[in-house]
């Protein structure tokens, strides 16, 4: 008896881990900074495949200075959609170069893709209305992370 009641413990503590680790997914993306215009903003970064299709899905709230970095090894045509999302998001594609080359709106829950129009590296996702209000433009340009602007955009 005294076995049982250890291993209804033991299913019980596994069951409780297995709950928390899915309530914090987004903590297995690490966080860094990306500056912009001197706009400093927290980024997670996805650069996974499981991090880059999971992105911002399921979340409620968004701090105003953050976002999420997506990484990827080589420029092409990005394309998000919005399933399972619930903030209103605003996208930039950033080149490998570290140029926006363009910035679209996002809405909720939508299904509809969002296709970058250029070949580009990085994609960075923020509140809606974020690069509107700080002034950030196309043609900006974006100062990565340190590994991204070593390894992988040369000359910068």
């Amino acid at each position: 008896m005294a076995l049982l009641n250890h291993f209804k413990k033991l299913f019980f503590l596994l069951c409780l881990t297995a709950v928390f680790i899915g309530c914090n997914s987004a903590a297995e993306n690490r966080v860094d900074i990306v500056v912009i215009n001197g706009h400093v903003l927290n980024v997670e970064i996805a650069e996974t495949e499981r991090a880059r299709r999971t992105g911002l899905m399921h979340r409620k709230t968004l701090d105003w200075d953050s976002g999420m970095l997506f990484v990827f090894e080589t420029d092409r045509r990005l394309s998000f959609w919005m399933k399972n999302t619930y903030i209103p998001l605003s996208i930039a594609f950033i080149s490998s170069d570290g140029i926006i080359r363009e910035i679209q709106d996002m809405t909720p829950h939508s299904l509809e893709p969002v296709v970058s129009r250029n070949f580009v590296r990085f994609a960075l996702e923020v509140n809606q209305g974020y690069f509107e209000a700080s002034g950030i433009r196309v043609g900006d340009r974006v100062t990565l992370p340190e590994e991204f602007r070593r390894s992988r955009i040369p000359g910068i």
